[in-house]
């Protein structure tokens, strides 16, 4: 599959209430690696094996929640058309861009606002600062690593109502497609949509709620199912809030494991899934199969999974 346009999630800027125990949780629990805090007072981290400067950046707030998902693209020619197109589509709000520095190390970006609500921005340059391994005759992994430690910010899941706008939006004008979808009675009304830019599952997923701009979780993965059960005794030795697991999907065939930073915002760790490739018919769930598409073990609906968000 050539690789062009979006190339992957790039960044999630995500609102936390305090910061100090945040930064423990991200960099102690998690185990992501702090790069960097601007003027701002936010914070800059990076999964051990991701290359560029940041993936993922704290925001101090009064209010838990996703500010912004960002998008890498091929070069700065594809975003100066990306950007033409979401604006000419007519499906994005509050579109404009940004200049360089905003995000540090990161070169200008487009930021809109897509249908359900959420920020979405796209950029093409970054400082790469490596993965601790070289890019020459690498180890497997590095030393000193901390808690969980993930290989890569992967994707967020989202909330909000114009659900079908979205989609269109991603499927039509950024190039994604659809690797799986989620629909409900005789019409197979949409209710859930995985989207993908790449070669997984899914980079990001929405649900169909009456709501807009909401955070159901930020996601990172791990190399194997052992290493999501060592979270969940991570997860209990540390005293975090967990959510739910260590179970898997039927939707992706992920095998996961969800629990709270200190702000109350889901996080997820996860391995294992699909490759996809453009041709790979779209997969389909249908509502009375929902308790099995998301806890494919114990087959049953879990509501406060569905309905606790920042």
């Amino acid at each position: 599959m050539a690789m062009t346009g979006v190339l992957r999630p790039g960044h999630v800027q995500i609102r936390v209430l305090d910061m100090a125990p945040a930064v423990k949780h991200y960099t102690e629990v998690l185990g992501l690696i702090e790069t960097a805090r601007d003027d701002t007072g936010k914070v800059y981290l990076k999964a051990w094996d991701e290359h560029d400067h940041h993936s993922v950046i704290l925001r101090e707030a009064e209010e838990a929640g996703m500010d912004c998902m960002g998008w890498r693209v091929d070069s700065p020619a594809t975003l100066k058309k990306l950007a033409a197109d979401v604006e000419a589509s007519g499906l994005a709000t509050d579109t404009a861009w940004i200049a360089a520095g905003e995000h540090l190390k990161t070169g200008e970006k487009f930021r809109f606002t897509i249908p359900t609500g959420h920020v979405m921005e796209l950029y093409a340059e970054r400082e790469k600062v490596g993965n601790s391994l070289g890019d020459l005759n690498p180890e497997a992994w590095p030393d000193g690593l901390k808690g969980m430690a993930p290989s890569r910010f992967d994707h967020c899941l989202l909330y909000g109502d114009d659900l079908d706008g979205t989609v269109k939006l991603f499927t039509e004008v950024l190039g994604f497609h659809m690797a799986e979808q989620i629909v409900a009675g005789p019409d197979k009304f949409l209710i859930g949509a995985f989207l993908t830019c790449s070669t997984k599952a899914h980079d990001v997923a929405f649900i169909r709620q009456p709501v807009k701009g909401k955070f159901h979780h930020a996601s990172f993965i791990l190399d194997n199912w052992g290493e999501v059960l060592k979270s969940a005794d991570i997860i209990s030795k540390k005293r975090v809030s967990l959510d739910i697991g260590p179970t898997r999907h039927g939707i992706t065939r992920g095998e996961t494991i969800y629990f709270f930073d200190p702000s109350g915002n889901r996080n997820e760790v996860f391995s294992g899934g699909y490759i996809f490739y453009p041709d790979k018919p779209v997969i389909t769930w249908t509502d009375d199969e929902l308790g099995r598409a998301i806890f494919y073990h114990d087959r049953k609906i879990n509501e406060a999974f569905l309905s606790v968000f920042t």
